[in-house]
């Protein structure tokens, strides 16, 4: 049994908070990428200073955008560890308070009924999976909302097989238009119960950008939607051109006989992510 302090998570959480001044080097990557390949004009022009942007907030050590999100914590946990001095959860909010304090991010997180600001970014949103081992690997993915308020559930019947996942995931992106500040990062999660779909569709977020599944079949439908997608010339910021999306990512979860959920989740341009290891 290895002991993991309190204090050691909430440093580590604090530390991750310096995701909401700067890409992930991923998105960097496909940003570029997309820059280069972009034949509209306006949308090109976008792309450069959404790149541009994000150089100048990462130099300054400011958020990327005005939406630092709500803090979205994912841990694995190893069945072999045992926190010392309170729980986790409170370690990880403690974390977000303060990270979010030091990197200036904007109090967004409120009461949903009373709209009254908790005023410090908490509580996150917080997913734990027991896994081997005596390590904790923690995630923080910082959510803006613009994206996040897109986000659709479909519960499929099964007769709709393939082409109802891939209209779906289409419908999705067609009616988010330029919402979500693209071009976006897809994630699409299909099986399970409805919230296990949309938990596997968020967790599609975690991804690089553009790293495609392990899974043959589902490698080959991210192409294809991919290509679907970016043929709606959304195009970035909504000025049209060819990079509504920069990937889909999908994952699965088997599901029930009587059912085909399909969950999607869309991610902004802004995809800020640090991962960290204890």
């Amino acid at each position: 049994m290895r002991q993991i302090r309190f204090d050691e998570i909430v440093d580590a959480v604090s530390g991750l908070a310096a995701a909401c001044v700067r890409l992930s080097a991923s998105a960097k990557r496909a940003m570029a990428a997309a820059c280069e390949r972009e034949e509209c004009a306006y949308a090109k022009a976008a792309l450069d200073m959404l790149i541009k942007n994000a150089e100048l907030a990462e130099s300054e050590r400011l958020p990327v955008c005005q939406d630092t999100g709500m803090a979205c914590v994912f841990v694995k946990l190893g069945q072999d560890v045992h926190i010392e001095g309170g729980l986790l959860k409170d370690a990880v909010d403690e974390g977000v308070r303060r990270g979010y304090a030091k990197y200036g991010c904007r109090a967004s997180v409120l009461d949903p009924i009373t709209r009254v600001n908790t005023g410090d970014n908490t509580p996150a949103i917080l997913h734990v999976e027991l896994v081997k081992g005596d390590r904790m690997e923690i995630t923080l993915l910082p959510k803006g909302f613009g994206s996040e308020n897109m986000s659709k559930l479909y519960m499929l019947t099964p007769a709709e097989g393939i082409e109802g996942v891939k209209r779906s995931v289409i419908a999705a992106v067609k009616a988010a238009g330029a919402n979500p500040c693209p071009p976006i990062v897809v994630g699409v999660g299909i099986g399970g119960t409805a919230e296990r779909a949309m938990l596997t569709a968020k967790e599609q977020l975690l991804r690089e950008v553009g790293q495609p599944s392990e899974d043959a079949f589902l490698a080959d439908l991210e192409r294809q939607l991919l290509d679907d997608i970016n043929a709606l010339k959304i195009g970035a910021q909504g000025f049209g051109g060819g990079n509504t999306a920069l990937a889909v990512h999908i994952g699965k979860y088997p599901t029930h006989i009587a059912s085909l959920p399909v969950a999607v989740n869309i991610q902004c341009n802004a995809v800020r992510l640090e991962r960290t290891v204890l």
